[in-house]
């Protein structure tokens, strides 16, 4: 028979297994538990930035550095891909807050804007877009370097257009955020030295619930206060959704036209990567000291960042499809081209 400490054990990988194994669904299902369940968000909310650390543990846990390598060794893609979500991004929003006096009208909007340009993409991308079937390799690789440099470029963009909008300085904001990378990079590395990349790989779908669990305390900490200010401002509050909504499929878009010439498989991967920004690495480094707008906003995000990877679905699978199929045929021409030689046959302008 099995010994109670096996047993107590066993029950609680269980679940999370069968948790990592929804998905997209379980990711969708999270918005709505956090908005449905006001009291869950204000008991979670002074837990935001330990939940933000933990999604950033088990993410640099999961890197796969023989991919990560192999990307490396192809630079211009990545670089490119960095430097559109590092400096494009922010600047774009930055000229356009700027230039629309948004600034002046609603600084509690400019600087949550800013704050989603200026952020790194969220760690999760590569697990969303591995969900999906799309290339998670290069979402990484393009994660790791971006995040790398955003302690920089943030701080840049922060002193060039947000100005005293910050309750911290612009070096300050660089310096908690680098220090909160490499404190989560360092305990990742911790992990991996005592468990083994074998190891974590093994249990991917306890870890893939895990992170669900800890998605759902930063959800809730975010959005607990998103069905009050719905009926307290209706118009506002649905304004900021629809708002949420379209950047993050502009950015979407915009991406995977950019990137469109190495496929748009891969270039809808980074699309997804670009257009999930990680607000609660902001929120961390900020300890939250933001105005309402920013928080309401910040809060109707995560309805697109995580509903739409399950509305994609669709698309993603005709993409990867296709790119199934192109390969499929590239394979078997090379195939029937060596067949061909190897049989002593001949070219269409005949034997030379």
């Amino acid at each position: 028979m099995p010994s109670v400490p096996h047993t107590i054990f066993a029950l609680p990988l269980r679940a999370l297994t069968w948790l990592g194994s929804q998905g997209t669904r379980a990711v969708a299902a999270v918005v709505f538990i956090a908005v449905a369940v006001p009291p869950l968000g204000a008991l979670l909310r002074p837990y935001v930035t330990e939940a933000i650390f933990l999604l950033l543990c088990i993410s640099f846990m999961r890197v796969d550095l023989a991919a990560l390598y192999s990307h490396l060794r192809r630079p211009a893609l990545v670089a490119a891909a960095t430097a559109w979500t590092t400096i494009g991004v922010p600047l774009i929003v930055g000229l356009i807050a700027h230039a629309t006096g948004l600034t002046s009208h609603s600084p509690g909007l400019a600087l949550a804007l800013m704050l989603q340009g200026m952020a790194s993409p969220m760690m999760a991308s590569p697990a969303l877009a591995a969900l999906m079937g799309l290339d998670a390799t290069l979402v990484l690789v393009t994660l790791v370097t971006s995040t790398a440099l955003v302690p920089f470029t943030a701080s840049l963009f922060a002193s060039l257009f947000l100005g005293g909008m910050l309750s911290i300085s612009p070096l300050t904001l660089g310096l908690k955020l680098l220090g909160i990378l490499a404190a989560s990079l360092l305990a990742a590395t911790v992990i991996r030295w005592i468990f083994g990349a074998k190891a974590i790989q093994r249990q991917k779908r306890p870890i893939d619930g895990f992170n669900i669990i800890i998605l759902l305390v930063f959800a809730a900490a975010v959005m607990g206060d998103v069905a009050s200010d719905l009926m307290s401002q209706p118009m506002f509050t649905i304004g900021l959704a629809l708002l949420s909504f379209t950047i993050y499929f502009t950015l979407l878009a915009i991406t995977t036209l950019l990137f469109r010439r190495i496929g748009y498989e891969r270039a809808l991967a980074l699309g997804l990567m670009v257009s999930q920004r990680n607000l609660g690495l902001m929120l961390a480094a900020t300890a939250g000291a933001l105005p309402p707008t920013t928080w309401l906003y910040f809060a109707m995000t995560q309805f697109p960042i995580h509903l739409a990877p399950y509305m994609l679905m669709p698309i993603a699978r005709r993409l990867t499809a296709r790119a199934d199929a192109s390969s499929g045929e590239n394979k078997a021409d090379v195939h029937s081209f060596a067949s061909h030689r190897r049989s002593g046959g001949t070219s269409i302008h005949g034997p030379r």
